[in-house]
């Protein structure tokens, strides 16, 4: 019998090289060729050393907290911190749709106002998703009501978003002065969302049932670990909230107490997976893309595209071209690109662009951070989300709550 030549391993490596690149999502493939652009951009000069530099260093403590704040979402789930509160929330409900629809809402909008829309999208998005699964529920409405609510209930408060941090240091409002001054605004996004939520999502036709079965009470199989992750968990909310620390330090601190909880105890799931690299090498690609438009006339354009008008009309472009811009960019450089552009007493004006960089990114997966961290959650725990749904829903409401929450500042 003739004997075959053992495999060349040459010929292997192509074959795992092909099996990788065929299992890769497309956000991999916008990922890799975003930083592939921005660094031809810096490599032919399109963008300059400099700002390519500074650019770098602004973003080097937000892939820090990138990193640690999904792996410590990934191992506090695998503790089932999250089995445990999902389940909660599913026993208070009752059994009916209507009143789990409303607890979630509150749920994510509560911790979104109270806490920031990255931590909603980080800690929340794997509770929703652990409730789906004990509750015998299609993951996607909860998913969705997560990321929705992440966006449109980020507000009410310099601490919700780090965009309302920007706007309330440039027109003077306290922490009390904004929430009178966006209160009207934020209601009307809340509202537009859930109308859209139960229409898109949570109504009879798509749910699939009348209604569900609380789950009964469990026992963790690991108590001390579940222990450990829910205080840490606890601990970093409460940092975040109450103390004056910067994020990364508060979630590279926790992720270091969960690591070592998970070293002594469940050692093998320690592994390299737990690392969101496609986030990794999305974001540094993604802003030295928006620098290089930044280098090459965005000013400009945003300029014009906003005007000087502080009216009810001049609130409307700005709000629409917020939301419109966030979704080709991202919301972050394109509101501090945008601020730069409406005139200094215009007050509202900034305040509607606020309104649209964050109520209106919803449409693609990029347009905030909350998203592309709720996409990195969802996936992790293989809840697989129709993009073209996804975009198409979102286009609704992103239009809908932005011109409702502009219309709700005008008259407030």
């Amino acid at each position: 019998m003739k004997a075959f030549p053992p495999p060349v391993p040459a010929a292997c490596a192509t074959l795992s090289g092909v099996r990788f690149l065929t299992r890769l999502h497309p956000l991999d493939w916008l990922a890799a060729g975003l930083l592939a652009g921005g660094l031809v951009c810096v490599a032919t000069g399109l963008l300059p050393a400099a700002p390519a530099g500074a650019a770098m260093a602004r973003i080097g403590p937000l892939l820090v907290f990138l990193a640690t704040v999904i792996v410590l979402a990934e191992l506090t789930g695998r503790a089932e911190v999250f089995d445990a509160v999902a389940s909660w929330v599913a026993r208070t409900a009752r059994g009916s749709y209507p009143r789990l629809f409303g607890l979630c809402v509150l749920f994510a909008s509560a911790t979104t106002i109270a806490l920031n829309l990255d931590t909603t999208a980080v800690l929340l998005t794997p509770v929703m998703l652990a409730l789906a699964g004990r509750v015998g529920i299609a993951p996607v409405p909860l998913a969705m009501t997560t990321v929705w609510l992440a966006n449109t209930a980020s507000l009410l408060l310099p601490v919700s978003n780090l965009t309302n941090l920007l706007a309330a240091n440039r027109v003077g409002l306290s922490p009390v002065a904004m929430a009178a001054t966006m209160g009207l605004a934020q209601l009307a996004a809340v509202a537009v969302t859930m109308v859209c939520l139960w229409g898109f999502y949570w109504r009879r036709g798509r749910r699939g049932a009348d209604r569900y079965v609380p789950p009964a009470r469990r026992a963790p199989a690991d108590p001390v670990l579940f222990r450990v992750c829910a205080l840490a968990c606890a601990g970093f909310l409460l940092v975040t909230l109450l103390a004056d620390v910067p994020l990364w330090s508060a979630s590279l601190a926790t992720m270091l107490i969960v690591v070592v909880a998970f070293a002594v105890r469940r050692r093998a799931e320690l592994t390299w997976s737990l690392v969101p690299w496609r986030l990794l090498v999305l974001v540094p690609g993604m802003f030295l893309m928006v620098e290089t438009v930044d280098a090459h006339g965005l000013h400009t354009l945003l300029t014009a595209a906003i005007g000087p008008d502080g009216g009810l009309a001049g609130m409307l472009r700005s709000a629409g071209v917020g939301a419109g811009l966030s979704n080709v960019l991202n919301n972050l450089p394109v509101y501090l690109a945008g601020e730069a552009a409406v005139p200094v007493a215009n007050h509202h004006q900034l305040l509607a662009l606020l309104i649209g960089t964050n109520v209106g990114p919803l449409v693609t997966p990029w347009a905030s951070l909350a998203t592309l961290l709720w996409f990195e959650r969802c996936r992790g725990q293989g809840t697989a989300i129709p993009l073209r749904r996804f975009m198409g829903t979102g286009l609704v409401l992103a239009v809908a709550a932005t011109l409702a929450a502009t219309l709700a500042l005008a008259a407030g």
